[in-house]
């Protein structure tokens, strides 16, 4: 086995009919990922225990014993390694309770290939979440790179560093505040690792990226027949996470509805799913986060007061990136040896016109533009000197006036033909894929340009689903709040 499939995450598959696999194959096949493979439940707890898998997708009927006993024991030896349950339609039960003991989600047989990819990757971030924990507080000079890391030494993430403890270990809810890309969830995941919940659930759930109408049922559940389409009985997060924490990114993007019913939850630590009458009580520590500015919406009769004084029992603002100094310099030499080593590039310089060169751009999406940045420079990088010229176009001299001195198709040409040159320079064998990849990225960026960021607008002019579009901008590391109308 080679190096870089042993750092590849694990995805065990617990089923005896070859259907399953093949089906796993087809949906995940071009992912980065070790899938491991279980036929019967003494297997599936034997494979568990040696090759800790990060993920383990599991039958509900095994030949030798039932889904839920092999959930039981997984349990005792992994307490939060993410399971996803598949069931046919007439064994829901058994997976619905599982979901009540803490399993991640379920799966309906046939299984559907989009669903299938975005639980997958759910839980996979979950999985990551929830097993590693950010290190703080240090230059990017003394950390390899096998973790998270707040990197930062200025005085504004000084004073995150101190409220992060401060707040961990008090069992409060958090409100944390700043622009689109400052490292929130980072943050979130900070403080439920030093929380006296860290040996518990840690559930990640995105307001703006879920309908109106999907985000009350993932979150709170719901009865078969609450509505058009529910055929069977949804286990929510609040219930699924009960005892854990719960991370609500974006909340300033949810319905009216959705605040009330978080707010009953926060004051009672109790709820109903839609379409029941069973009142389901819960335990869950939330922290919350958005990049709106809250006490204006709030004022502007967008967002209800008594919740917003609910989630910010304590608040922890992110500066953004230009606010930060010398953190840049520190940030680009982290990053710079972490994907250098993930992507195979032997990077040992960055001269100083490179740095100038960074630091004069305005990073309106922070560290997360920083990161996409640094990756693409990698993979153009044709020296183990990280010099200027191999900075995204947008980012060199002269870049917003190339289009304007020749035609836009020859201009176009022009950068495809350095992609490819740069790649073949680079070694890559995987040409075909990388092309593809770079194709996709360019048709989604330039038809959600069009629509504004509408998603769902975009999705129809592409001719694919809502679901298909997420799962490809997740993919491709495409943010949709970084694109420039």
């Amino acid at each position: 086995m080679s190096v870089l499939e042993k750092t590849l995450p694990k995805l065990l598959i617990v089923d005896d009919e070859p259907a399953i696999l093949h089906a796993f194959r087809r949906a995940l096949g071009h992912d980065e990922l070790r899938l491991l493979t279980a036929d019967c439940g003494d297997d599936a707890i034997a494979v568990a225990r040696e090759q800790r898998p990060d993920v383990i997708i599991l039958d509900v009927n095994l030949p030798d014993m039932s889904g839920l006993d092999v959930y039981a024991s997984i349990r005792d030896h992994s307490t939060k390694t993410p399971v996803v349950f598949i069931t046919g339609h007439g064994t829901a039960e058994m997976a619905i309770e599982a979901t009540k003991r803490g399993a991640y989600d379920y799966l309906f047989k046939p299984l559907e290939l989009d669903e299938l990819r975005r639980v997958v990757h759910g839980a996979l971030a979950v999985a990551r979440a929830q097993s590693v924990a950010p290190v703080f507080n240090r230059d990017a000079s003394d950390w390899d790179g096998e973790t998270d890391i707040l990197v930062g030494r200025s005085p504004a993430m000084n004073v995150i560093y101190k409220n992060i403890g401060r707040v961990a270990a008090q069992d409060v809810n958090v409100l944390i505040t700043g622009e689109s890309g400052t490292g929130k969830e980072l943050v979130a995941r900070a403080i439920y690792h030093h929380s006296q919940r860290a040996n518990a659930s840690f559930l990640p759930v995105n307001c703006a990226a879920i309908p109106d109408a999907i985000l009350e049922s993932e979150l709170f559940g719901h009865e078969r027949g609450a509505f058009t389409g529910a055929s069977q009985t949804r286990i929510g997060k609040f219930e699924q996470c009960s005892g854990g924490t719960m991370f609500l990114d974006e909340v300033g993007d949810m319905s009216p509805t959705t605040q009330a019913k978080i707010l009953r939850l926060l004051d009672e630590q109790r709820f109903e799913r839609l379409g029941g009458n069973e009142t389901i009580r819960t335990d869950v520590r939330l922290i919350a986060a958005t990049n709106r500015n809250l006490e204006e919406m709030v004022a502007a009769g967008e967002f209800r007061e008594d919740l917003y004084f609910r989630l910010s029992v304590f608040s922890i603002h992110l500066p953004p990136l230009r606010e930060r100094g010398d953190d840049l310099r520190r940030l680009i030499e982290h990053f710079v040896r972490t994907f250098a080593r993930d992507l195979g590039k032997e990077v040992t310089d960055i001269p100083e016109a490179t740095f100038a060169r960074l630091a004069s751009h305005d990073w309106p999406g922070n560290v997360r533009e920083l990161q996409s940045v640094l990756k693409q420079t990698l993979l153009r990088a044709a020296s183990p000197v990280l010099l200027p010229e191999f900075l995204p176009p947008t980012l060199l001299p002269g870049a917003e006036q190339a289009p304007a001195s020749i035609g836009n198709d020859e201009f176009q040409l022009q950068q495809w033909d350095r992609f490819i040159a740069t790649r073949i320079e680079a070694g890559s064998g995987n040409l075909y894929e990388e092309a593809g990849r770079q194709t996709d990225r360019h048709l989604l960026m330039a038809v959600l340009r069009h629509t504004q960021g509408n998603q769902l607008q975009a999705a129809r002019i592409l001719g694919i689903s809502r679901a298909t579009l997420r799962t490809k901008l997740r993919l491709l590391q495409i943010n949709v709040d970084e694109i420039r109308w």
